[in-house]
């Protein structure tokens, strides 16, 4: 059993930048993150996938490429979200979501953190 703990959610000016963290538990080779706005379905945002410690691919929605950028540090087995150019229909809850794919985690990750709420006002 993998636990992911999102951190670094919060409210911020359209234009302005915000970096989400998940800290997992143990290793797992995909990790990335979705989000859920108000009355919307959750949604993919971004996914990377390593092994033998290097990323070799990542994946984005169209919807934030070009804007977010996700990372991984190995040694702590932690993910990022660095959002730039942040916009209004960016809100929504944010979640990380661990499996062993990326094919898993895009559609049945079995791992979520808890969620962080991340508001941009116009």
């Amino acid at each position: 059993q993998v636990q992911l703990v999102e951190s670094g959610g919060g409210l911020v000016q359209a234009g302005g930048s915000l970096r989400l963290s998940c800290a997992a538990s143990g290793r797992t080779a995909s990790m990335g993150w979705f989000r859920q706005a108000p009355g919307k379905e959750r949604e993919f945002v971004a996914a990377n996938s390593w092994s033998g410690g290097i990323i070799y691919a990542a994946y984005y929605a169209d919807s934030v490429k070009g804007r977010f950028t996700i990372s991984r540090d190995n040694a702590k087995n932690t993910v990022y979200l660095q959002m730039n150019s942040l916009k209004p229909e960016d809100t929504a809850v944010y979640y990380c979501a661990a499996g062993s794919s990326t094919m898993e985690l895009r559609s049945h990750p079995p791992y979520w953190g808890q969620g962080t709420q991340v508001t941009v006002s116009s």
